[in-house]
Formats: C-alpha cells, sequence, structure tokens
C-alpha cells in the first residue's frame, strides 16, 4: 500500500468516527469521495429504509428568508415522508438539518453542493434524485444553478422527478429558477425594478429559457423576497421583456414574499403558508400597448396585481385567485410604475 493510500484511509477512518450517529460508515465514505465529484455531499437518516407512503406531486415555491414549517411539513408529506434530496451551489448542509432534525417525519435527507459543472453528470448524484421521494432546491446564486445543470443529465432527471408525480421546491434562487423562463442573473448581480423598468431591453435583464419544464409554470417567471425588496417593478419588465422576446406568449408574473410558500398540489390548486403574513403576487399583464426600445424605459404595460394571502386560493390553470387578499392595477409610464390603489402595508 502505498504512502497516499495510507493516509486516504486514516483520513477516511478518522471521518467516519467524526461523523454524528445518524451517518453510516458507507455514508461517510460517500462523503470524502464526493468533492472529486464536483460537489460536496451530506447525508442523514436512513438511505436503505422503504418510503412510508406514496409520494405526490406537489410545487413548493419559497421566497426566501426563514423556513416556513407548515410549508416544510405539506412538502414531507407530499414526499411520502421518505426520501429527500437537497441540492444547492453554496453553503453547507444546514437545510439538511432542519428537514431531518427540526421537522422530522422523514426518513433521509442527502445534500449535494455543487463546485463544478461536472457534478450534474456523476452517476452516483443521478442515482441519488432517481431514487429521492422530493426534491429540494436551496437559495444561493440563480445564476450558479444554470451554468452548472442546464443541459446536462441532472437538467433532464429533476423534469423526470416531477413527471413521476413526485414533489419539487425551491427557496430563493431556488424559486427563480422553477419557471420555464426565469431570471438568471447571469450578470453576475441582481437588478432593481428601478433598473429593469428603465431599460427592460438591456443586458441587465438575463432572462434564461427552456431550462426546467414544470407544470402549471410553463407560462411563468417566478421571483422570491418580493415585497421587502420592491420587486414588483422588475417582475413587469421581466414579463415585457419575455414577451418581446418571443420567450413566453401572454407571460404571468408570481411573485413570493419572504418567510412564505405558495405550495401547489397535483390539481394546480395553490395555497400560501406564511410566518409572517406574507403573500404571494400574481402579475397578471392586461391590455399592453408598450414601447419597449432598446435603451429606453418601459411605458404603456398596464398589469393586474392580486395578493394571495392564506385565505386565498390560486388555481394555476386558469390563474384565477378566490379570496384574494388585495387586487389593484398597476400602470407604467416612462419606466415610473404607479399604483390603482396603494398596496396595504405589508410584512
Amino acid at each position: 500500500m502505498t504512502r497516499q493510500h495510507v493516509l486516504a484511509a486514516v483520513c477516511l477512518g478518522l471521518f467516519a468516527v467524526l461523523m454524528p450517529l445518524w451517518i453510516s460508515t458507507a455514508q461517510a465514505a460517500d462523503v470524502v469521495r464526493a468533492s472529486e465529484r464536483g460537489y460536496r455531499y451530506y447525508a442523514a437518516g436512513d438511505l436503505q429504509a422503504p418510503t412510508p407512503q406514496p409520494p405526490a406531486l406537489g410545487l413548493m415555491l419559497m421566497g426566501g428568508g426563514d423556513y416556513v414549517d407548515e410549508a416544510f411539513d405539506w412538502f414531507i408529506k407530499r414526499a411520502g415522508e421518505g426520501h429527500v434530496v437537497v441540492l444547492s451551489a453554496s453553503g453547507g448542509d444546514s437545510l439538511q438539518h432542519e428537514f431531518y432534525e427540526h421537522l422530522g417525519n422523514i426518513t433521509s435527507v442527502q445534500t449535494f453542493v455543487f463546485e463544478r459543472r461536472e457534478g450534474a453528470s456523476d452517476p452516483f448524484l443521478l442515482a441519488a434524485i432517481a431514487k429521492a421521494d422530493g426534491i429540494f432546491i436551496a437559495g444561493g446564486d440563480q445564476s450558479r444553478y444554470i451554468r452548472f445543470w442546464k443541459g446536462t443529465p441532472l437538467n433532464a432527471a429533476l423534469d423526470r422527478h416531477v413527471r413521476k408525480g413526485k414533489p419539487l421546491g425551491g427557496t430563493s434562487a431556488g424559486l427563480a429558477i422553477l419557471g420555464r423562463t426565469s431570471y438568471g442573473a447571469l450578470d453576475g448581480g441582481s437588478i432593481s425594478s428601478t433598473h429593469a423598468l428603465a431599460d427592460p431591453l438591456g443586458a441587465g435583464v438575463t432572462l434564461e429559457h427552456d431550462f426546467l419544464h414544470l407544470p402549471f409554470l410553463s407560462r411563468v417567471i417566478t421571483d422570491s423576497h418580493f415585497g421587502k425588496r420592491e420587486r414588483l417593478g422588475r417582475l413587469v419588465a421581466f414579463l415585457a421583456r419575455a414577451e418581446h422576446d418571443g420567450l413566453v406568449e401572454q407571460p404571468i408574473g408570481i411573485g413570493v414574499d419572504e418567510n412564505t410558500a405558495l405550495c401547489i398540489d397535483a390539481d394546480g390548486i395553490g395555497r400560501v403558508f406564511s410566518d409572517t403574513a406574507g403573500h404571494a403576487w400574481l402579475v397578471h399583464p392586461q391590455s399592453v400597448e408598450r414601447t419597449l426600445v432598446e435603451g429606453s424605459p418601459l411605458t404603456g404595460d398596464k398589469v393586474a396585481v392580486t395578493l394571495i394571502g392564506a385565505d386565498s386560493r390560486i388555481d394555476l390553470a386558469t390563474f384565477h385567485v378566490e379570496d384574494p387578499a388585495f387586487s389593484t392595477t398597476a400602470a407604467i409610464d416612462d419606466g415610473e410604475l404607479e399604483l390603482e390603489a396603494p398596496l396595504p402595508e405589508l410584512q
């Protein structure tokens, strides 16, 4: 045995000893090898145990901020209280701890933190995705997801997971990529509403298309941290740009507040869970007589803005909202957004 083999064996032994008791030595070996595959890997629970209940289709759109226990409970039930995979491109295993230790009622959680595009073609990862009863995409930088995943076997596997009738969710950056057209933040920044409305055809409005193909979201562009970061204007600009570029016919926007999740069941009915009385926002362009010229502000758009609260329901097949928390119309003139009725005080 070479010196390198001895050192590797010693490191693996120490790693297995120091890992928490809920991870096996075999799983610890996978953690050690994962860095060679283009990602960091963590695991908790019994990866070989059967799934307690059959999974059911569901989409969890979370706006970032603190995790919403009621929404995660909904997601875990949709996953049959079975095996969940968390995908990320930054950070560590904090969301895994949230799933396994805080929420409970779950069989296992595996976390893959991507460092290189090669990881999205790795057989070990793809096997975990194929077995997963639920998949959740963490926050961070959505441009890394697009650069690391688009056009890879993982990209196809995520679509396949949902087609099998299993739940998929995402928060913050993980929410931003769920629509068939999405804001990719590929310029390295996060554009503000002011700048997006000032030049919707500008280089900062980096829309990505044909990445994920999820039910109920083919016309939808999503956005996160919505009310707190005043992102209504930029979502309006994204919708105008998407239609101008021929990416989406009659696009619809859905923004989600922090500490809030819109959970959509297999019939396309969505409900809101929030720890802070937050909302999901439906942004629906109406009659459009816009002027869209490169280097010039958006003018002429009128959009219906509907806030979806805890007592509301939205049908993603028709985009009808039952018992909306608030509704108004926004008009955009020379890059300025004006609301017909002022928004209620938001959390």
